[in-house]
């Protein structure tokens, strides 16, 4: 029995995630479409992969069985397509971000890459919080400046750690203090990174420094999407220090937030990268 590449990613997200709802939301399909799927690869692999109870999914001991096949498949089948899509594109290099990187970062990174090597080009490649890895879990990027913390296995080397600050809106109560201790923040509605994020949603929530589970205003899949749903006060959200110039905006004000832990800002790569010009522009990228 074949299965698609598609169905084994519904799989292995539907476990990774034990609700149809969060696997729906880091798949970007619509709950019943899911469900649909995962039902239908049941009946032609002629077993439950999943008990599904009011808590969600558990997988059955033949989904644990095939769990790490899946992963594995999809693991070679992503490595193999940018493996293809490098010789089919030998001399370009695509860098993957999350976010305006700025802080003088790039430009003399790339000009030092292309002092090394003149033939190559240099495309920048925006992605949505939805991926965390920055495109390098698929394949579509080669290098990626990613946010940590991840779940995904890659090399990284941290060029940056900041402090944390709260972008609010400038008429929130707030917004005229110095700086704002996270305990104020609590209970105030936020905006979060979709559930695809995996831990990256967590730290911008500042899951691990609370007595309680945030409040969830909204959803968002890109800075900008991020801030202007704070300035239209729906919520708010914490950044990186450095990201406040970056993103300054009418309507939107940023304040320190003193004593959570910092925010580190990483250059990456597949851990099996075997490219030498990869792991030369890495070493391009100096703070």
């Amino acid at each position: 029995m074949d299965a698609h590449l598609r169905e084994l990613r519904y799989f292995v997200a539907a476990a990774e995630e034990s609700t149809v709802t969060a696997a729906a939301a880091r798949l970007f399909v619509s709950q019943p479409a899911l469900s649909k799927q995962l039902r239908a690869l049941e009946r032609r692999l002629g077993f439950d992969l999943f008990d599904r109870g009011p808590r969600g999914l558990a997988l059955t001991s033949q989904g644990s069985a095939l769990l790490p096949v899946a992963r594995e498949v999809l693991a070679l089948w992503d490595r193999g397509y940018a493996e293809a899509r490098a010789a089919a594109h030998p001399h370009q290099l695509v860098v993957g971000m999350q976010t305006a990187v700025g802080r003088d970062l790039q430009r003399p990174a790339v000009e030092r890459f292309r002092a090394r090597f003149p033939s190559w080009t240099v495309s920048l490649r925006l992605v949505g919080w939805d991926d965390p890895t920055a495109g390098l879990a698929d394949g579509t990027s080669d290098v990626a400046f990613v946010w940590l913390p991840t779940a995904a296995d890659l090399a990284t080397r941290v060029l940056i750690s900041e402090p944390r600050w709260v972008a609010l809106p400038t008429a929130h109560p707030l917004a005229d203090r110095a700086e704002i201790p996270f305990e104020l923040l609590l209970d105030e509605p936020f905006v979060a990174l979709p559930s695809a994020a995996g831990p990256l949603r967590d730290f911008w929530l500042a899951v691990a420094d609370r007595p309680r589970p945030p409040v969830i205003a909204a959803e968002a899949t890109a800075a900008d999407e991020v801030l202007e749903l704070v300035t239209a006060g729906v919520g708010i959200a914490l950044l990186a220090e450095g990201n406040t110039d970056l993103y300054q905006r009418p309507g939107l004000t940023c304040r320190p937030v003193p004593n959570l832990p910092p925010a580190q800002l990483a250059v990456a790569c597949r851990p099996d990268e075997p490219r030498k010009e990869v792991h030369h522009f890495i070493t391009c990228v100096q703070p």
